[in-house]
């Protein structure tokens, strides 16, 4: 005999958003931090590179965080390879944002070289934030487009005004960078363990910047983030 099933509240699945609040929200966040790469042109003018350097990587690396890390180490006098490194360093996260969205959008072959470009912090939020595979990839296009085409334009925008203005550190805006990159930060330290690869990082940096060439820092303080894990997993045994 066949018994009759009935879909139970643990199986029923929430309704999927509006188009329109999935645009809306991408928009938002987009716009928002689309708009700080003018503190990225800013900093990357007053670390010694062209209009067109600064262009070129806010086109090529397309990744704030590893952007800022770049030009900050170059400013401070760092050698290329260590500012380089810095940054790879910083950008391996967006290989593990990939991984996960390449099963949730599973775009046509064509189309994922340059949807690669786009995979960063926000991109991916808003994509893993959707309920279904349209809306995700409606997310992901609209905040990846509209935050490239605003990182870029705003780029050029703050290297051009820091060209005109001259020396940008005489303005004071050398302290551009790092308040971006902390507000940039801020967000994603919530936990007990993020603040605590927070902390450990600075100690580590701090003790650092006397005795090793600039950049070198940035990457000694990347150890926090295993050093930590490794404490609380031998906290829990």
């Amino acid at each position: 005999m066949k018994t009759e099933q009935t879909a139970g509240p643990e199986t029923e699945r929430p309704p999927a958003r509006p188009r329109a609040a999935v645009v809306r929200d991408a928009l938002g966040v987009g716009v928002a931090v689309g708009l700080s790469g003018f503190a990225f042109g800013v900093t990357s003018a007053g670390a010694g590179l062209s209009v067109l350097q600064s262009c070129v990587l806010s086109l090529l690396v397309f990744t704030g965080a590893s952007q800022f890390a770049l030009v900050s180490a170059l400013g401070a006098g760092g050698s290329p390879f260590a500012a380089a490194a810095g940054a790879f360093f910083l950008g391996t996260r967006n290989a593990f944002y990939g991984l996960r969205l390449s099963q949730l959008l599973r775009l046509p072959a064509p189309v994922r070289p340059l949807a690669a470009q786009w995979v960063i912090d926000e991109t991916s939020a808003v994509a893993l934030a959707q309920r279904g595979r349209a809306a995700a990839r409606l997310g992901f296009t609209v905040t990846g487009a509209s935050l490239y085409a605003l990182w870029n334009l705003t780029t050029l925008l703050g290297a051009l005004g820091a060209s005109a203005l001259g020396d940008p550190n005489a303005w004071g805006l050398d302290a551009a960078g790092p308040a971006v990159f902390l507000a940039l930060l801020a967000p994603m330290v919530k936990g007990r363990a993020e603040r605590a690869v927070a902390a450990l990082a600075v100690l580590l940096a701090l003790a650092c910047l006397p005795v090793l060439p600039a950049g070198v820092p940035v990457l000694v303080a990347a150890l926090a983030a295993p050093l930590v894990l490794a404490a609380r997993k031998a906290a829990a045994r």
